[in-house]
Formats: C-alpha cells, structure tokens, sequence
C-alpha cells in the first residue's frame, strides 16, 4: 500500500511552500512528501488520518508533520452536499531539511529546531499558547512577501523547539510504509468513514477489494498498526466527542448515533480512549467555553 507522492511546486522567489486554501472540502488522499509540514485547519472540521493516529480536528487544529509520513484531512459528511455552504480552508508551509541549505540546521544555534524536526517524524499536534502564538505568526505571513516569510517560519521553529506545548501523534517506533498501490487503502477509509455510524462488517470491505478476511486484516494491522475494529472504534468516539462538544444531544443518543449498539459499551470504549466517561468529557469543554 502506497500513500501518494504529493510535490506542490515552489514560487520562484521563494525557498519554502507557503499556501492558504479554501475549498468546498479537502480533497487530498492518503499521500505523503518528503517535505516537513506545518498545517493549520483554520476553517472545518472532519477526521484526520496521520500515520497510526485517527482523531477528529476543527477549526484551530495545528500540527507539524514530519517528513515521509503519510496523512489525510477527510471532511465530515455534511461538506460533501452541495446544498451546503460549507467551506474548508487551510493554511499550511512544505519546507524541506535543507531548504537554507545542508547544514544550516547543523549549527548551534540551530541545534533545538534540529531536534524539533527529529521529534516531528512523530508528528506533534500543537497546543497551548503555542498555539495561539503560531496561528497569529501564519496569518501575518499571509499579507508578507517571501523574504519576511522567511524570517516568520524561522520564529515559529525556534517558538516551537523549546515549547512543552507538543504532544506527539504518533505510536513510538512509528514507521511510514510508502510502497505499494494508495487507492486500496483510500478505497478503506472511504468505506469506514461512510459506514461507521452503522452497523460495519469487515468481511464486506475485505470482498470490495477482493480479499478474504484474514489477508484483509494483515494487511489493515501492517499498514496503520490497528485492527480494524480498534479503527472504527476511535472514528466513532471521535464523532460522539464533537457531538458532547456540541451539546445538543443526550448521552445515549449520541452512543446511538456514533454507531454503538448499547449504552455500556459505548461507556467502555469512550473511557479506554479519551480516560473519563463522556458526561466528564462534556462537563470539561463546557467549563472552558464560560
């Protein structure tokens, strides 16, 4: 399984991939580029896909994603339908290791940022005033022009090689796989994410692609590290989080919702993920939101 090879060209007076998108979703598949990327979801929300990690993301998601790890942004249901007016936007930098050259980030001065790219091949999710900090440094950059950009990123970088605000995504030992054909496992994420509020059977995606089970699910656990049940089951607490966000629905609709057939279980698998039960889950967003 392959992740696609994505290289989005460079301006002519610039060193580094500087970009605001605004799209009806995000339309990118599973892919993967040798550049590092630090990836601001400003407008949207859906589930994202990066390496080993499934979690939801909204508007403010910021991450930095190391070199050669294959990622997704897939948009919830809702962005799909034309009657909407809903839109995705993003802004986001490729830079690659050596972009100032091959031993810039070699130098002692540089020694922190060059461990903060070490650290990203974990990709690390970015938090706190850190974020705050960052997100105010990416909307500056977009009224730069590209030597002031340049000067920003390297702010940002040493802002972030000494900040305790990063918390990785990924397993420890996390290695990408980027051999093999990308359209099976987009044809996988597809199928999950069309069919986790229901009823989901693996045996129906292993004859779409034309496998029996057990292939099907050596082939899913070598490739994100789970099994396929462990995936739908995060995609579904992931979903009954936003929902308890939203504070629209009661607990046991919400467990229905998200695609668990019994209140209890729904309590299990919640717990297991995020570490409290849902009602606590709710309470806590709600308290920061005053």
């Amino acid at each position: 399984m392959r992740p696609q090879l994505h290289k989005l060209p460079v301006d002519s007076d610039a060193s580094f991939l500087f970009k605001v998108w605004e799209l009806d979703y995000f339309p990118n598949p599973w892919h993967f580029h040798k550049e590092y990327e630090l990836v601001l979801i400003d407008k949207s929300r859906g589930t994202r896909f990066i390496g080993d990690n499934v979690s939801h993301f909204e508007d403010g998601d910021l991450c930095i994603i190391g070199s050669n790890i294959p990622h997704l942004y897939r948009n919830s249901e809702e962005y799909y339908s034309k009657q909407n007016a809903l839109f995705a936007r993003s802004i986001f930098i490729h830079f690659t290791k050596d972009f100032l050259g091959h031993h810039f980030f070699d130098v002692p001065e540089m020694k922190m940022v060059n461990k903060l790219l070490d650290r990203s091949l974990l990709a690390l999710e970015i938090q706190g005033k850190t974020k705050k900090f960052v997100i105010s440094k990416l909307y500056e950059m977009i009224e730069e022009k590209s030597p002031q950009r340049l000067l920003i990123l390297l702010e940002i970088l040493l802002r972030l090689s000494t900040s305790n605000d990063l918390k990785p995504l990924l397993s420890p030992g996390f290695s990408a796989n980027t051999s093999g054909d990308s359209d099976k496992i987009n044809r996988v994420f597809e199928f999950i994410m069309k069919k986790y509020t229901e009823e989901i059977y693996i045996n129906d995606i292993a004859s779409k692609l034309n496998m029996s089970v057990a292939a099907f699910s050596r082939y899913f656990k070598h490739h994100t590290r789970k099994t396929f049940s462990d995936y739908v089951t995060e995609i579904r607490i992931g979903h009954a989080c936003r929902m308890l966000m939203e504070n629209n629905y009661s607990i046991s609709e919400i467990s229905y919702q998200s695609g668990f057939d019994n209140l209890s279980n729904f309590y299990r698998h919640f717990k297991k993920i995020t570490g409290i039960i849902p009602k606590e889950y709710r309470g806590r967003f709600l308290k920061t939101m005053v």
